[in-house]
């Protein structure tokens, strides 16, 4: 699969696996959270949208401020 993207990326990547490694956290997080988010208040399309489309956690923070915090996610307690 390396060889697929070639000898320069390859070398670059090895030569900068801490900053890969750290984007790679950071989106992570940001994409948990958001698609977590997304499937508590059942929007769908968010949710979708999200997992398909990366752009390092920016779509995800968008997300998760100013969209999902105009929901609330609505819970049907019962007392037995």
């Amino acid at each position: 699969m390396a060889d697929l993207l070639g000898p320069e990326f390859t070398s670059f990547v090895g030569n900068n696996s801490a900053l890969f490694l750290l984007i790679l956290v950071w989106s992570l997080l940001w994409k948990g959270i958001a698609l977590w988010k997304a499937a508590r208040l059942s929007h769908k399309r968010w949710f979708v949208i999200i997992l398909i489309v990366n752009t390092l956690g920016i779509l995800d923070i968008i997300y998760i401020f100013f969209v999902a915090n105009r929901y609330k996610v609505e819970t049907n307690e019962t007392n037995n």
